[in-house]
């Protein structure tokens, strides 16, 4: 024992690291995968493989992997659509474009995605996943459409407070809210339990104390519910809405993970991450995950946070953490069935709400209105559409912001009252400032001669050199002296 200490001289904390992370991430592998309608154990398995193989492997060290709420309105939508064997193709899919993408050095430039996207997706994810498991929590089925969810909600809420059994469900549910929101403020020993381990412990003992009429989680058994996609499964990749799928798996799930790893690098003073390592470590997990039929996994900013905070100083902590979730699944998986589903979804519907960032709209609103815009439009997009259309419009938005900016252009005139108006030009002169350029120019006087100075512009398009000439033309028409231009 003592040799394997002086080899590893922060395992005592990384044990108990591991330790804390397995409690946070055991009730939130189980409800991910119950919320994306797949067997609980599968949850299971993808922390099992986030842990253990992700772990091991480099990039950045103290980031912990898994099944993340941030993938379950897309993983619930693509089972719906393709079914549960092609979910092992998309995720086994997802997982070979990211190892190819971190090997040809493209992790870096996920960094370059507007962070108005990325918060935009987060949000939008997180209002479908609130609006989703609410009617979990209610006992209802929730209509397919974001805007559905949200828009026949209130009515289901209502219905269910009128059901001996939906509304047991629906306090069960808002009682694990209430502990995961009041948790923070418990004595310091209390808070040695994780919140949501509290908070589905506390739910399934007043589950089965006082017999509440609940709907449980079903057990499959852990090899029970491994099932590789057959070779048939295969065949969709044909299909262009497959193709869609695993695209959107693969930006979101490579953008989330990278940009909790600039997150998790931010909470230690430790090695920092190699991006485009830590894109292989996990696409390599997600081909294993796909391999097995399980969920596609993420670095998971709430299992990164709570394994810094608990001491964690390498790596050995989240593979450790891999351990005891597939010591629990193999001895323990009965223990399952206790959970009542309304707990699971009470901690997804907190998670969803985390997703969502209040205080980043009202800053970017106040500092930058275009960006605030984005983010919203993509959120909103995602709620109204879908996941993939949803990120594709925020990621357009962002483009067209840039290319808007990108085309600062200043015109000043001097004009002496005698002799010829001098017109200077600078800043970038693109068709998407073109209206703005012409309408100055024609605003000069049109019986003076113009000399115009276009030495300060870093850019002429096309476009605008021919509009330029062409107002040229125009004003020299009507008998003034032709303008007189000074090339750049």
């Amino acid at each position: 024992m003592m040799t394997v200490i002086s080899r590893n001289p922060h395992l005592r904390q990384d044990f108990a690291a591991s330790l804390v992370v397995f409690l946070v991430a055991l009730p939130l592998c189980v409800g991910v995968a119950v919320a994306s309608g797949v067997p609980a154990e599968l949850g299971l398995v993808t922390g099992i493989v986030g842990g253990i193989v992700t772990g091991l492997m480099r990039g950045s060290s103290l980031q912990v992997s898994g099944p993340a709420a941030g993938l379950t309105v897309l993983v619930f939508e693509a089972v719906q659509e393709f079914g549960l064997p092609a979910l092992g193709v998309i995720v086994l899919a997802t997982g070979v474009l990211q190892i190819l993408m971190g090997t040809l050095k493209l992790g870096r430039y996920f960094r370059a995605i507007s962070v108005s996207v990325v918060e935009g997706m987060l949000a939008g994810i997180g209002l479908v996943l609130i609006a989703g498991q609410l009617y979990s929590m209610a006992d209802a089925k929730a209509p397919a459409s974001g805007l559905a969810k949200i828009a026949e909600l209130p009515g289901a809420l209502f219905d269910a407070v009128g059901k001996t059994d939906a509304l047991a469900s629906l306090l069960l549910g808002a009682g694990t809210i209430a502990v995961l929101v009041l948790w923070k403020r418990m004595p310091k020993q209390v808070r040695t339990v994780p919140g949501p381990l509290a908070a589905v412990g506390l739910a399934t003992a007043a589950a089965v104390v006082f017999s509440l009429p609940v709907a449980t989680v079903e057990v499959q058994g852990l090899l029970g519910s491994i099932q590789p996609p057959p070779l048939s499964a295969f065949g969709d990749l044909a299909s262009i809405g497959l193709l869609g799928t695993i695209v959107a798996f693969t930006l979101i799930a490579s953008a989330e993970s990278l940009f909790s790893a600039a997150a998790v690098d931010r909470l230690h003073d430790g090695p920092r991450t190699e991006y485009d390592r830590e894109l292989v470590a996990q696409g390599a997990g997600n081909a294993l995950c796909g391999v097995l039929g399980a969920l596609p996994m993420t670095a998971v900013i709430v299992r990164s946070a709570a394994n810094v905070q608990a001491g964690a100083r390498t790596k050995a902590s989240r593979v450790m953490h891999g351990v005891w979730l597939l010591l629990f699944a193999a001895l323990l998986p009965n223990v399952l069935g206790y959970i009542p589903i309304p707990a699971l979804a009470g901690i997804l519907v907190y998670s969803g709400a985390k997703l969502i960032p209040v205080r980043e709209i009202v800053s970017l609103w106040r500092e930058h209105r275009g960006e605030s815009l984005i983010l919203v439009v993509t959120a909103v997009s995602i709620v109204a559409v879908s996941m993939f259309e949803g990120v594709l419009i925020g990621l357009a938005l962002a483009v067209v912001k840039t290319a808007w900016e990108a085309s600062h252009i200043k015109l000043e005139v001097v004009d002496k009252g005698a002799g010829p108006v001098q017109a200077y030009l600078s800043g970038n002169a693109t068709f998407l400032r073109l209206p703005k350029i012409l309408d100055s120019l024609e605003a000069l006087p049109q019986d003076r001669p113009v000399e115009l100075d276009l030495s300060g512009l870093h850019h002429l398009d096309h476009a605008c050199r021919t509009a330029l000439e062409n107002w040229a033309e125009r004003h020299s028409a009507v008998g003034t002296e032709p303008v007189r231009v000074t090339a750049q």
